[in-house]
């Protein structure tokens, strides 16, 4: 049962992310780049890009890297894929190679990698700690890890969690393991990196009340998702209850949405 749920968890994600065919945006670049500013790259490094998406960190780390280091950008959507594929031809970068692969399932050799990043994704990752540990052992010593995260309150998820729970279904916080600085800080020293830092970074903004209404009844967790097995009645009336619900919230400025993003690195220990 639990190879079923995974395999379609992962077809999901994909679908999900295949679809976003216009990704790069000034938002989604904006809140990819500050991570770049944890890490010190230099010249002839080499770069671990896991969730690349459209290559944003992969390609701005390429720049950084130079012609003598160089990047591996890994994704399982194969259109995230192509995109980042066009820009790095429109670049001229050629140190930059891309995997289509499970991020989770993927292995390098030991200590091959100065810097692994991740932007936003670490969360569907079903164990982040096990992920942390790879990554841990395919750093060099002294190499750093960078990885972004949403707090638990970010974006509607905890209202539709509210909706849920009052219609008798429990739901799981997709960002509940990594939704707090403490959290991820924690995370961090178990997998036995150091020097750990973490920016806090409030991305939240008013959102139009008919715009904050939409929820389409989509709901993303690597292990539990109970929305599956709903009938399309019971469906419609968690989202009309969701819309009431964001109409008693907002006020004359609109519903306000959370999104508070954690820019978090950690070195491996020489």
């Amino acid at each position: 049962m639990k190879n079923n749920y995974r395999q379609q968890y992962l077809s999901t994600v994909t679908s999900f992310f295949d679809g976003r065919t216009q990704y790069d945006n000034e938002m989604t670049i904006g809140r990819a780049l500050p991570l770049l500013d944890l890490v010190p790259l230099r010249a002839g490094q080499h770069v671990l890009d896991m969730a690349t998406g459209t290559g944003i960190i992969a390609i701005a780390a390429a720049q950084k890297v130079g012609p003598t280091g160089s990047v591996v950008g890994v994704d399982i959507s194969v259109g995230m894929l192509a995109q980042a594929q066009a820009k790095i031809e429109a670049s001229g970068l050629q140190s930059i190679e891309l995997i289509e692969a499970d991020a989770e399932n993927i292995a390098f050799e030991p200590g091959c990698f100065d810097a692994i990043f991740c932007v936003s994704a670490l969360v569907y990752w079903a164990d982040i700690p096990g992920a942390l540990r790879r990554w841990y052992r395919w750093l060099k010593p002294g190499g750093m890890v960078a990885f972004s995260a949403w707090s638990d309150q970010s974006y509607a998820t905890p209202l539709i969690m509210e909706v849920c729970k009052r219609h008798g279904i429990e739901l799981q916080n997709i960002n509940e393991p990594t939704g707090t600085q403490e959290r991820c800080r924690q995370l961090l020293l178990t997998a036995g990196f150091e020097e750990i830092e973490i920016v806090a970074e409030q991305q939240g903004s008013y959102v139009q009340v008919e715009q904050a209404k939409q929820w389409n009844g989509q709901w993303f967790h690597p292990t539990h998702n109970p929305l599956e097995s709903l009938s399309d009645e019971i469906m419609a009336m968690l989202k009309a209850d969701f819309a009431r619900t964001v109409e008693e919230q907002a006020d004359e400025r609109g519903w306000w949405s959370e999104k508070e993003a954690f820019y978090v690195s950690g070195r491996k220990p020489v």
